[in-house]
């Protein structure tokens, strides 16, 4: 069994504890909640996915000395709060699908999915909050805010035309790479790890948070549908100004770059241009560029796993060295 295989198996048996965790916790909810919110949750919440970002909560603590099963208890918070932005996300995207099935406002309409989001939202609060106490909850409550406030700064880069890379990772630090080392150091800090392993399993999360939005990049131009579960050109369509395409404005000939602007301030311009977009990036190395660059916070997510040393903690580090490595390879 190579290191991949090695990953993926120990993703499904940890994902399956994380799954049993979820669906207790909604059996214990169902005396108390509408039938309905129950349907929207199960629907939404049990739909595939590699649970990320509780696997990783996991074996943060664990990293940090932890042993017991209660990790996975906290771990379900972040998959609430995840699954939480998945369902307004499909409202503000008015989207069909979501892994290959009607998304959940699809399936139950706008209100449900809202207040479906808005309950596991306030759920994954009064869980950290409960678990880790108020330093964690602050950690958590700060990555929720910072996910706002990226999905603010990628309207505003978008209609401006924005080419500046800085801003690219400071939208993309809220929408995805805050929530991952929260992930990461709200673990470290049930696991009882002290301030250096926090840190470094924090910036661990940092590096692989925005290595995983990039990837999403590449995703959007070169995936196959039916492994990301999203028609290819989706963020292009919605006018995001992904890295690939920042690279390439930055890179491309005065003709090119006035092409291209014509193309994002359109929309019947970006939907019907893909293929053309697409040539026009990789003429740019766009997509070279844009894995160089996830590879790099890739090693630097890596680098920060040196200060665990200890020989119970090297089963985890390794599976957190691959899991950064798989961010890279993933198709979906």
């Amino acid at each position: 069994m190579n290191d991949t295989e090695m990953l993926l198996e120990a993703i499904k048996t940890e994902s399956q504890k994380i799954d049993e965790a979820m669906r207790r916790d909604i059996e214990s909810l169902k005396p108390h909640v509408d039938p309905l919110l129950v349907e929207v949750l199960e629907y939404g919440l049990f739909n595939g996915g590699k649970r990320v970002r509780p696997l990783l909560t996991v074996l943060s603590a664990r990293m940090c000395g932890y042993e017991g099963d209660d990790a996975y208890e906290l771990a379900k918070a972040f998959e609430y709060l995840h699954a939480a932005t998945l369902f307004h996300d499909d409202v503000i995207d008015n989207a069909q699908t979501r892994r290959g099935r009607p998304a959940v406002n699809r399936q139950f309409g706008l209100v449900s999915a809202i207040l479906a989001g808005d309950f596991l939202h306030a759920r994954s609060m009064e869980i950290v909050g409960r678990m880790v106490g108020e330093k964690g909850l602050s950690i958590f409550c700060d990555a929720t805010s910072g996910m706002v406030d990226g999905e603010f700064m990628q309207l505003r880069n978008a209609v401006q035309l924005n080419l500046s890379e800085h801003d690219y990772y400071n939208a993309i630090m809220g929408k995805t790479g805050l929530l991952i080392a929260a992930s990461c150091e709200v673990g470290a800090i049930f696991g009882g790890g002290n301030d250096t392993q926090q840190n470094a399993l924090r910036e661990y999360g940092v590096g692989l948070g925005c290595a995983f939005q990039m990837v999403d990049d590449l995703l959007d131009f070169t995936g196959d549908e039916q492994k990301t579960g999203k028609p290819v050109g989706n963020d292009l369509a919605e006018g995001k100004m992904t890295l690939p395409v920042i690279i390439t404005l930055n890179r491309a000939s005065e003709e090119e770059k006035t092409w291209l602007h014509t193309v994002l301030e359109d929309q019947d311009h970006r939907c019907n241009e893909l293929q053309a977009v697409k040539s026009l990036i990789e003429s740019c190395d766009g997509f070279v560029e844009t894995r160089s660059q996830a590879i790099k916070s890739v090693t630097q997510a890596i680098e920060q796993l040196h200060v665990f040393s200890s020989q119970d903690a090297l089963k985890d580090k390794a599976l957190l060295t691959s899991l950064a490595g798989y961010v890279l390879s993933r198709e979906k």
